[in-house]
């Protein structure tokens, strides 16, 4: 089944040293599934990378394999989210434009999301959307 991916999930394959239960799920899930993506993903994984270049954390080599990798990805990027359906879930949970526009997309896709992030977790269970959570399916 798809699921939608969090640019949370994405930062935390591009370092070795990041591990986390839900991450490896997702990129298992990835693996043989398509993961459905707001257009904004694309710019946070890019920033991400960046940031972390500067940090010294990565260099330009190590950014340009894992978007090369990515790409090899089943990543499906959405461009059409329903604005008044973003602005309402942000609104409602106190929820960054960036994050609701995830909520908004797997709640109208009917998909479950696949996030790191505490917040949005909680607010997508709280509109009743599947969160991917290593424990259950283990």
């Amino acid at each position: 089944m798809p699921f939608v991916l969090d640019a949370s999930i994405a930062a935390c394959w591009a370092f070795a040293d990041e591990d986390h239960p839900v991450a490896a799920l997702a990129l298992e899930r990835i693996r043989g599934d398509e993961a459905r993506v707001p257009g904004l993903w694309w710019f946070e994984v890019r920033n991400v990378l960046i940031v972390n270049e500067r940090r010294g954390r990565l260099a330009e080599a190590d950014t340009a394999a894992f978007l090369r990798w990515i790409a090899r990805l089943g990543v499906t990027v959405d461009r059409s989210p329903e604005e008044a359906a973003v602005l309402a879930l942000a609104r409602r949970h106190r929820l960054s434009v960036y994050d609701a526009s995830y909520l908004e997309l797997a709640q109208r896709e009917a998909l479950p999301l696949a996030t790191l992030d505490a917040e949005l977790a909680r607010a997508a269970r709280v509109e009743g959307v599947l969160v991917l959570d290593a424990e259950k399916a283990s």
